[in-house]
């Protein structure tokens, strides 16, 4: 039989930011650093703020070796009396394209990760109520869990996205996360979706004990795919065969919460002017 992995309760709840990236869409700018808020917070300071907000007490930035030093001179080692950690992402250049993907992302922090958290994309902000809701979650229960939020809301309007798509049972537990790519509200008949699909944002509460399964998981996937350049290891693909494999339970809670993103250029200012509009 499966051992089912359970988070250790204690006080400790960190939040994880992948920030390895770049987007060779945003001309070698660090598109964390738009800034968004009503008193010019960057984006990533907007999304930080709100998780403080929720009472995480832990900060780790998964970094790359273009964001690391913009990271490092923002947050330092403390940022407003909660301490900050830094795991760097790392590839060969030579060989691939890009990291291997956010699975590469979460095990390069698996050595300062020692209590439950919740892992999240700089990219996005959630809302100050989503990050609350996955806290409490881990302060009562013993299994993992995701705020999902509607596919009709989570949508650029400029481009195709990717989304994880959650198929739930009765009781909201995850049965799978599948993966769909190219996403657009033009196509959702042609992809067999509806905007009222909930979907995963890159969100997810987990334990440590998680990622020590995952990075068994990644070294198989670098083997299988050492000569495929583009090939990435996806959280929400890999977390949904643990799932499958009843090595973990996820359960799925809906927010009302506004999320807003950065996907293509020009989206900062809609996220700009979104947020000036709620704050107002």
């Amino acid at each position: 039989m499966l051992k089912l992995v359970l988070f250790e309760m204690g006080r400790d709840v960190a939040v994880v930011y992948m920030v390895a990236g770049m987007s060779s869409r945003f001309n070698g700018e660090v598109k964390q650093f738009a800034k968004v808020g009503p008193n010019d917070e960057t984006l990533i300071e907007y999304s930080v703020n709100q998780a403080i907000n929720a009472d995480f007490n832990k900060i780790i930035f998964i970094v790359g070796d273009k964001t690391e030093v913009g990271f490092r001179e923002m947050f330092g080692d403390n940022y407003k009396g909660v301490p900050v950690y830094y795991a760097r992402q790392e590839f060969d250049s030579e060989l691939r394209k890009k990291p291997w993907g956010s699975v590469d992302a979460l095990c390069c922090a698996k050595e300062i990760i020692d209590c439950p958290f919740v892992i999240c994309s700089g990219d996005d902000i959630y809302g100050e109520d989503s990050f609350k809701i996955l806290i409490e979650h881990v302060h009562k229960n013993k299994e993992c869990a995701a705020v999902g939020f509607e596919l009709g809301n989570v949508l650029s309007d400029d481009g195709g996205v990717n989304r994880g798509i959650f198929e739930l049972d009765e009781n909201k537990y995850v049965k799978s996360i599948k993966e769909t790519f190219g996403i657009e509200k033009r196509n959702f008949s042609e992809k067999n979706l509806s905007s009222n699909n909930l979907c995963a944002m890159s969100f997810f509460a987990m334990c440590p004990e998680v990622i020590e399964i995952l990075e068994k998981k990644l070294k198989l996937f670098k083997e299988e795919n050492k000569k495929n350049p583009n090939a990435e290891c996806l959280l929400s693909e890999e977390l949904s065969k643990l799932i499958d494999a009843n090595l973990i339970k996820m359960k799925v809670y809906s927010n009302l919460d506004k999320w807003f993103g950065v996907t293509n250029p020009g989206d900062e200012i809609n996220v700009r002017n979104a947020i000036s509009k709620q704050s107002g």
